[in-house]
């Protein structure tokens, strides 16, 4: 709930955009970023206004050439966007980021239990794959969620439309126990009740149904969370809509978004601003794994 005292904390109206990064939130993430060479020619412009180019992308939809001339030049940007995809920077980025605030928050950094849902939305013009969601009419993409109890994103696994819940969702299962191997328990919908979920692995998987006789809208345990959590990255105008081309692009922004939330709530946290501003340096994180896709059929 909005109140004068949350909207002075969230308030960015200081920075030349808003989505600009602070010290401390530069300070976050600026060890997931490759280093400059010290031999060969010498950057032109800083990593972190490639970063905050790109994060002005995915926030205001826009397309790359249409980047403000006080950023970067698009081609630029766009050649580190593609680097930062390829080498799955905001995927650890996110994967780090996500085991500190559990930490922060005093929680185990590796969770035990988790939601998963998935998300329906349309393609454009710009092509590569997707396919029909016959239950929802949509023609385009369906994006995979696996969520902590609080709404952090654990796995985010993009695909064609015409996958269903229950062949998405026990491949995403699968590939979680390589970076969350401590998952004992999650909860789903109605469209995970299949064999090939609840056997996809030895995680409990526990569904969550429609309450007997409901109509309209009812909040129902556990999966009200991923559902803010969808709601919280769909305020990215580049994610309203899947205007990637391939399904690497698709991840590599769902990912930056996930992150984007950890950033923000790690550097408002006074524990971690005062101790990054205070020390000047970057924190340092282990290497985190990456997830490996899985043919989804």
């Amino acid at each position: 709930m909005w109140t004068p005292a949350t909207r002075a904390q969230h308030r960015r109206v200081a920075k030349r955009y808003q989505t600009d990064l602070s010290d401390a939130e530069w300070l976050l993430i600026a060890a997931f970023l490759p280093e400059e060479s010290p031999t060969g020619r010498r950057r032109e412009w800083p990593m972190r206004e490639i970063v905050n180019a790109i994060f002005y992308v995915l926030r205001g939809g826009i397309t790359w050439r249409l980047l403000p001339k006080d950023f970067p030049p698009w081609p630029t940007v766009y050649r580190w966007f593609a680097r930062l995809r390829d080498e799955a920077v905001f995927e650890r980025m996110n994967h780090a980021l996500v085991m500190a605030d559990r930490e922060r928050a005093g929680r185990e950094a590796s969770p035990s239990a988790a939601i998963i849902d998935s998300q329906s939305v349309k393609t454009t013009e710009s092509g590569g794959p997707r396919g029909y969601d016959a239950g929802k009419k949509i023609k385009g993409r369906k994006r995979h969620a696996l969520v902590d109890s609080e709404g952090r994103a654990l796995l985010i696994e993009p695909h064609t439309a015409d996958v269903q819940d229950r062949d998405g969702g026990g491949a995403v299962l699968q590939i979680s126990r390589s970076l969350f191997p401590f998952i004992e328990k999650v909860w789903a919908d109605g469209g995970y009740n299949h064999e090939r979920v609840t056997q996809a692995t030895s995680i409990k998987v526990e569904i969550v149904s429609k309450i007997a006789g409901q109509t309209g809208f009812v909040v129902l345990p556990r999966r009200w969370v991923v559902e803010r959590f969808f709601a919280w990255i769909n305020r990215n105008r580049r994610l309203a809509k899947d205007v990637e081309a391939t399904l690497k692009s698709a991840a590599a922004f769902l990912y930056a978004a996930a992150a984007m939330l950890m950033i923000r709530r790690l550097a408002r946290s006074r524990e971690f601003r005062n101790r990054l501003l205070k020390s000047k340096s970057r924190l340092s994180y282990s290497k985190a794994p990456v997830a490996t896709p899985l043919a989804i059929l």
